[in-house]
């Protein structure tokens, strides 16, 4: 058994004060980090993911240039490859990270099972590789990005866990929805300080 920790999209531009900031994200970066400083022996391996859209087209209709965004499949311009939107958020040390995954290049992209590293390792071959039978989730957007990782690790195979107070969403109730959802799909959710007992 192996167990990793996947940290989804703790940007600059979905935390507060980002193109597409969410109430709670800088809050996920702090936490994520003390984790990290408290239980990264807990896992074999380390995955963070970024959105990393290119800025010199709508990434396959994700960015709604010229129209209003829906907030659901258009939205504004963010995280845009190499701008400091696109960074970790300042607060979240990513010293213990084993693999920097990036997503979105030219297209819509919410899971982390999307993207690849630099190197083009896919993730389901890193976790084929690696053995990875559980994977814990934390970060943002909860009803997003969080929500289609989880439900693509339960659909590769993996136990999942979602550390509930490590993650963020762009509304309550679609990020209570969206928990619901994967705990109906079979995701165990608990609070990080449970998750270690």
């Amino acid at each position: 058994m192996s167990r990793a920790l996947f940290i989804i999209d703790v940007q600059n531009d979905f935390t507060e004060g980002g193109a597409l900031g969410v109430d709670g994200g800088a809050a996920v970066a702090v936490g994520v980090t003390r984790l990290l400083a408290d239980h990264a022996d807990a896992y074999d391996h380390i995955f963070a993911s970024r959105d990393w859209h290119d800025a010199d087209n709508d990434n396959g209709g994700h960015f709604a240039r010229g129209a209003e965004p829906d907030f659901e499949t258009t939205w504004p311009d963010h995280c845009i490859a190499g701008t400091k939107g696109a960074e970790y958020h300042p607060a979240f040390v990513t010293d213990r990270v084993n693999f920097h995954i990036l997503k979105g290049e030219g297209k819509p992209a919410y899971s982390i099972f999307e993207g690849h590293t630099e190197a083009g390792s896919t993730v389901h071959n890193l976790l084929d590789e690696h053995g990875v039978t559980d994977i814990d989730f934390v970060g943002i957007a909860t009803d997003h990005c969080v929500r289609a990782s989880a439900f693509d690790a339960l659909a590769h195979g993996q136990r999942v866990r979602v550390l509930t107070d490590l993650v963020a969403g762009v509304a309550a109730e679609t990020s209570e929805a969206a928990l619901g959802e994967l705990a109906h799909a079979g995701a165990i959710l608990t609070a990080s300080k449970k998750a270690f007992d």
